[in-house]
């Protein structure tokens, strides 16, 4: 089960517990257990477990909720929501790495952060990221998300991934850490990979490959667009609104959803991603659709009606 697929299986319990889920998005979640048998499978699990908390909140909140105490009721509805948690949080928990918060630099979701080094050399931390640092063996290891790596003069730096090391050296290099193994993209330099079988290959600027388990993959030239995170930008170029909402959502806490018909409509332009709900108004006002908030963490896209 991939981090993505039980973080979307928990957002999808945390709306429908919290009683304020419409037809439409019943419609939504049975359209997204149907994409996908994974979806389908972590949804039975997140159902499963939720049903072992589900007894004593239940039946203290029907007991409760139906007294004419207002006070009271508020207070329940509270506690019914943090209970109702409990399965949600557990379940994401179970796909994040208990290294990621023990890290030595961490990132919160939609922030980012530049370390410079003492030899000139820089790492920045993108969106929802962790890392351990080892100066004195030279090493950054990527627990979780991506960072850019800039090392300058005659240093040398290891980046030690589940998946393989690259050795920077005079070298700008960016990796992105994925569900089954992660993303190499050389900016500046030469730079050599190793995969976890020990086979080493080189990469070179404007080249990017994949590190898996079976080893690395054949290089593409890389797309400059994606790395624009470093300058606080995210850039699309004629792409599908639906690919550049899922770019999106990792910059943003809580949850973000969209009409599936929204899919296809196609976004060119730079957005500062410091401000991540002037991004949707803008989309919003440029393509036709409405951005429904229910809270600042819960917004859901749907078509505008004519």
């Amino acid at each position: 089960m991939s981090r993505e697929v039980a973080r979307a299986a928990a957002q999808w319990l945390a709306l429908l517990e919290s009683g304020a889920a419409t037809e439409c998005d019943h419609a939504a979640l049975q359209h997204w257990r149907d994409s996908h048998p994974q979806h389908e499978q972590t949804w039975q699990r997140a159902q499963t477990l939720r049903q072992r908390f589900s007894d004593l909140p239940h039946a203290l909140a029907m007991a409760s909720l139906d007294r004419p105490q207002p006070g009271r009721r508020a207070i329940l509805k509270r506690a019914l929501g943090v209970a109702a948690l409990v399965p949600t949080a557990w379940l994401v928990s179970r796909q994040l790495p208990i290294e990621a918060w023990r890290a030595d630099l961490h990132t919160a979701t939609g922030e980012r952060r530049r370390v410079p080094l003492a030899d000139g050399s820089s790492i920045q931390l993108n969106t929802a990221t962790a890392v351990d640092v080892d100066l004195a063996q030279r090493r950054i290891t990527l627990v979780d998300g991506e960072l850019a790596v800039n090392v300058q003069g005659l240093a040398s730096m290891t980046v030690k991934t589940r998946y393989g090391e690259v050795h920077v050296s005079q070298a700008q290099v960016c990796v992105r850490q994925l569900t089954a193994g992660c993303v190499v993209s050389v900016i500046k330099g030469t730079v050599p990979v190793r995969d976890v079988r020990g086979q080493l290959a080189t990469l070179r600027a404007g080249q990017q490959a994949r590190l898996r388990p079976a080893g690395l993959g054949a290089w593409v030239p890389y797309d400059v667009l994606q790395l624009g995170w470093r300058d606080g930008v995210l850039t699309a170029q004629d792409q599908a609104l639906g690919d550049f909402l899922r770019e999106l959502e990792r910059y943003r806490p809580g949850v973000l959803r969209w009409d599936p018909s929204l899919e296809t409509l196609r976004v060119t332009g730079s957005f500062r991603l410091d401000d991540t709900d002037r991004i949707l108004t803008l989309l919003s006002q440029t393509l036709g659709f409405e951005v429904r908030a229910r809270t600042r963490y819960w917004v859901t896209l749907s078509r505008t009606l004519a």
